[in-house]
């Protein structure tokens, strides 16, 4: 079970890593994420989902060059 856990939380940090053309393609990529994180971690998903969103839309803005 721990290392499934842990498959999906990489699958989901390379999934943030995709950032998104767009600032609604990187919020709901961010916000996909973020939930599959919480998911894999029984945490709360819409919080997680939207420090997914905020994180990647932030991270873009900061880092044009790497999305």
């Amino acid at each position: 079970m721990r290392k499934s856990r842990t498959l999906v939380v990489v699958a989901a940090l390379l999934g943030l890593a995709a950032c998104g053309d767009t600032f609604e393609e990187q919020a709901l990529i961010g916000a996909g994420a973020g939930a599959a994180t919480s998911v894999a971690l029984d945490g709360n998903v819409a919080a997680g989902a939207l420090v997914g969103a905020a994180g990647n839309v932030l991270y873009c803005d900061q880092n044009p060059g790497r999305c």
